[in-house]
């Protein structure tokens, strides 16, 4: 059965944001990970994830009817 989650980019990681962001099939269970894999960003252009407002990481799971909060890394000297 198939889920949903909200995604949002920020900066430099909008070009990769999919047309059904605001409602994107998953399926439980799917890791931070994955929905990397499947949106085609490298693992080290996110940086900070958040899930619902809560820090998360790679291996943090998703079930569905999360909002998910991609961030890259911030430059700076």
């Amino acid at each position: 059965m198939n889920s949903h989650i909200q995604i949002k980019l920020f900066a430099n990681l909008q070009p990769f944001m999919p047309k059904t962001g605001e409602k994107y099939p998953i399926n439980p269970g799917t890791s931070i990970r994955n929905l990397l894999e499947q949106l085609n960003i490298p693992q080290e252009k996110a940086k900070l994830v958040f899930i619902d407002g809560i820090k998360a990481n790679l291996s943090s799971t998703l079930d569905g009817g999360e909002r998910v909060g991609i961030f890259p890394p911030v430059g700076g000297g």
